[in-house]
């Protein structure tokens, strides 16, 4: 009798991996071996090796850039190197199918595997596929859309839409215990501030210059990044971590409101979770402007609001989170009508039928 094996990509940041936490453990308690091709030291690596069922494999892998750099003459021999690694795992492992979350290291394995006959399904988060998923389309079986409008840009023959994949820990959050983590009663609202997986420099300090003017309107938990906190900044009602994981869904039960950055899958878990959000895209100087689409999307849908990098100061800053505040009923009543649930349920039966196939 043959066994079910699925293999797992995507890294680079926590966007890319937390689609493929919120998958392992349905396919983990049906039976299948599980083995994930990552970076040697990228975040996935430091996410997924820990899970208990999970065969990780690092391998060499390049970054794709759009901007000049001397490491972009380097780059094309590290992804040839991980392509061979990838090709020689998934000889050797066997996969019934593979399934990509993108990001750079998932480009050679999605090659690798189209060289060994291991058919593969790609996940695209974004509103428009990123650089990466572009280059591994080719070669996959399946590519599946997080926004309807995405379908515009993927290959018709190959795309579905499916809608965003949201992991079940987040709605089993602890409201009391994510007060206790931070210290805050039930008195006044909370606010939590994400950064993105890596912290964002300028919000952090836009955060600490309003905090007189913030913190008689909200009780604020600040997630910086990691080695971005500030010891001199201590307040009554102000919280700082690093970075959050296990107690992060207690966190969320906690917080009434959320300032963000505009990554898909965070969006997505707090549109699920009915969080009103205001939004922060990456510059398009810093990316490739793909967080700004995602934000005004869900601008335009009443599901937040949205404040760019580049007018963000201490007054427009405590002005949109004031009218954030007043928003929120109405971002909450638009909310209502999103249904998570459906969409982890395809994606598993796609996944499913290409292994299959």
């Amino acid at each position: 009798m043959k066994t079910n094996r699925i293999l797992f990509t995507g890294g680079g940041t926590a966007g890319h991996v937390i689609v493929n936490m919120a998958l392992i453990p349905k396919f983990r308690k049906e039976g299948w071996d599980i083995d994930y091709i990552g970076s040697r030291q990228g975040i996935e690596r430091r996410l997924i090796e820990p899970l208990e069922g999970v065969t990780y494999h690092p391998v060499s892998t390049g970054k794709l850039r759009r901007y000049l750099s001397k490491e972009n003459m380097k780059d094309p021999f590290k992804v040839l190197k991980g392509t061979l690694e990838s090709w020689r795992i998934i000889g050797k492992r066997k996969p019934s199918v593979v399934f990509s979350k993108g990001g750079f290291v998932s480009v050679p394995v999605i090659v690798a595997a189209k060289l060994r006959g291991v058919q593969a399904v790609i996940h695209e988060s974004d509103f428009t596929p990123g650089l990466a998923n572009k280059l591994a389309m080719p070669f996959a079986k399946k590519v599946l859309a997080t926004f309807p409008e995405t379908m515009d840009y993927l290959p018709e023959k190959k795309a579905e839409y499916v809608g965003a994949v949201i992991r079940d820990e987040l709605f089993e959050g602890d409201k009391t215990h994510g007060l206790e983590l931070c210290g805050f009663t039930k008195a006044k609202p909370v606010l939590l501030i994400m950064g993105g997986s890596g912290g964002s420099e300028k919000i952090n300090q836009t955060v600490r210059d309003s905090l007189d003017q913030l913190l008689p309107e909200f009780q604020i938990a600040h997630i910086c990044g990691s080695g971005k906190m500030d010891p001199s900044v201590e307040q009554e009602g102000y919280v700082q971590f690093e970075y959050v994981h296990e107690d992060l869904k207690n966190m969320f039960a906690a917080a009434d409101f959320v300032l963000s950055r505009a990554g898909a899958n965070a969006i997505f878990e707090f549109l699920a979770l009915r969080k009103p959000m205001l939004l922060v895209p990456l510059s398009r100087s810093a990316s490739r402007g793909d967080q700004i689409i995602n934000a005004n999307s869900f601008k335009e849908k009443n599901y937040a609001n949205v404040l760019e990098e580049e007018d963000l100061t201490t007054d427009s800053l405590v002005q949109e989170l004031k009218k954030l505040k007043k928003q929120a009923p109405i971002m909450m009543d638009h909310m209502k009508n999103y249904q998570s649930e459906k969409a982890r349920s395809r994606v598993i039966e796609i996944i499913k039928e290409t292994a299959a196939q």
